[in-house]
């Protein structure tokens, strides 16, 4: 059975300015997430399911549907606020989405075999898909409970415009991922990296710590994880309508409990993103360059 590519692309993109899910960075249009379908339907990936709100489902279709017809199974998810487990209530007054963690969850009616979670604004490179098909393909078929992540270091991952949010790692010797923490404000200044702990107190960092960059590969199994942990974040955290489930906060209680296991497996290829609109010309500039390297034709879908 070939693995699913779940694309989250439901974000708001506040930082950003505007619907960074399909701003086209491309010669011919393409957005960054082309390319990471392009990348997941050479590496084997069998369909992909987008998790969108509501709002931005038609337009999102739109974009894809006529490039992507014939060469892949395409499926939709909304994220919404009202899309919480049975008996579970919320303030009404919420209306930040309950993060990526839930984003997740939300496919899991949708989603019955191994797969692939990404950020639709993040450029990952073929490597990271064919290594994660290799991994889905046969260590998770056989243990439901293996997951994996590709691990990339975090000199390499941030903006010159602004903080962004990485689960910083820790692994053991043989590269299974003993804790992560999402932090919120990560950044660098004057060729120095920093993050802000849960005291709101400055730290440093190497530079060469490994960090989550959402893409993780998991099985079905993580659903039922994902639900237990999202009842208990929304009786704990009723009170806080700005409070989000992020993804690497489950995954570091799944491997603290023993429930389950992450291989990361090492980044070999190039990352970049658009976390601000200031960083759209560097993602232009290195695709650009990707197109003369002939890693990628001038049109994907020509």
């Amino acid at each position: 059975m070939k693995p699913t590519l779940l694309i989250l692309a439901a974000g708001i993109g506040s930082r950003y300015g505007g619907m960074k899910q399909i701003d086209q960075v491309g010669p011919s249009g393409e957005a960054i997430i082309d390319y990471s379908i392009y990348d997941a339907i050479r590496a084997g990936f069998g369909k992909i399911v987008f998790v969108v709100r509501r709002s931005i489902e038609e337009e999102v279709r739109e974009f894809f549907k006529d490039k992507l017809a014939g060469k892949i199974e395409m499926d939709f998810v909304c994220q919404e606020l009202n899309m919480v487990p049975a008996g579970i209530s919320y303030p009404h007054e919420r209306e930040k989405p309950w993060g990526t963690a839930h984003a997740v969850w939300v496919a899991a009616d949708t989603i019955k075999e191994p797969f692939l979670a990404i950020n639709a604004d993040d450029f990952y490179g073929r490597d990271s898909f064919m290594k994660m098909v290799e991994y889905l393909t046969v260590e998770s078929t056989v243990h439901n409970t293996k997951y994996c992540m590709i691990g990339y270091h975090v000199k390499h991952t941030l903006s010159d415009f602004g903080t962004v949010s990485r689960g910083i790692c820790q692994a053991d010797s043989n590269s299974f991922l003993q804790t992560v923490v999402e932090r919120p404000e990560v950044w660098k200044k004057n060729g120095r990296f920093y993050y802000k702990n849960d005291e709101d107190k400055v730290v440093s960092l190497s530079g060469n710590e490994l960090v989550s960059m959402n893409i993780w590969g998991f099985t079905p199994e993580i659903f039922k994880q994902l639900e237990e942990h999202f009842i208990d974040f929304i009786r704990i955290n009723a009170a806080d309508i700005k409070a989000e489930l992020y993804i690497p906060t489950v995954v570091n209680d799944v491997v603290k409990s023993g429930k389950g296991s992450v291989k990361i497996l090492p980044s070999t290829g190039l990352w970049f993103g658009i976390t601000y609109k200031e960083d759209k010309p560097l993602a232009e500039k290195k695709i650009r360059e990707l197109i003369k390297q002939g890693i990628y034709p001038d049109n994907l879908w020509s």
